[in-house]
């Protein structure tokens, strides 16, 4: 993949629709979570852009993104705040959400 245009807060978009959807199901809390960090004309482009996107697409349209944005490692801890922060919102912490963020954690340690 060679290049996305996103800015940050498309990239953090993505990233949070890509983590409520973890399990399966994106419920009005995680959205929630999720327009409080973006505005809505943003959320509404990417929501359309994470559905037609696969799996494997999404963790590399994520990963491309992050290098060009020079995500460090405070940035990364901030991201991965966002990400526990969206997960706690439907006052649920289930497997599947457990295993995602275990695996984006050593995913952003190789940046």
């Amino acid at each position: 993949m060679k290049t996305i245009d996103w800015t940050r807060d498309e990239l953090v978009a993505y990233i949070l629709l890509f983590a409520a959807n973890s399990d399966f199901k994106e419920d009005n809390k995680e959205r929630n979570v999720i327009i409080s960090k973006v505005d809505m004309n943003t959320f509404q482009e990417i929501h359309n852009e994470f559905n037609s996107d696969n799996d494997y697409q999404g963790i590399q349209k994520i990963m491309t993104s992050l290098r060009q944005h020079n995500y460090d490692k405070d940035d990364i801890e901030l991201l991965l705040a966002d990400i526990k922060t969206l997960f706690f919102a439907d006052g649920k912490f289930n497997i599947n959400e457990r295993n995602l963020l275990k695996s984006l954690e050593r995913l952003f340690k190789t940046l």
